[in-house]
């Protein structure tokens, strides 16, 4: 897993996948409210005029020089469920998120969202 300490300089870094293809520009890290771990990734995606942060998980992931390396395609990062890129992930949608990559997904204890951007 990715130390926390370093999320600060992920910050605008490329986001490829694992053909190197470049998926966008990272904006923001999620982690899980339970472990404070890295879980998901922001990735700025869409056409200059219509900019959207799509959700990427980072299990797998690889830190680079200047890049963030996903196991997921790049076709499957741009239909992830999104925010607009001032936006905030509601946590009624948090559920989709994880099912858009096959990930089990589980509240915590008491009902609180699961995903926090650092």
């Amino acid at each position: 897993m990715f130390e926390a300490s370093d999320i600060r300089e992920w910050r605008s870094h490329d986001v490829v996948d694992a053909s190197g293809h470049k998926i966008g520009s990272l904006e923001s890290v999620y982690v899980d409210t339970g472990t404070d771990q890295p879980v998901f990734a922001t990735v700025t995606v869409g056409l200059p005029t219509r900019r959207r942060l799509a959700f990427v998980p980072l299990a797998g992931a690889t830190v680079g020089p200047g890049y963030v390396k996903v196991i997921h395609s790049k076709d499957q990062v741009k239909k992830a469920p999104s925010i607009d890129t001032d936006g905030e992930l509601p946590v009624a949608e948090e559920p989709a998120v994880f099912a858009h990559y096959e990930l089990p997904y589980a509240p915590g204890a008491g009902g609180e969202r699961r995903l926090a951007r650092r």
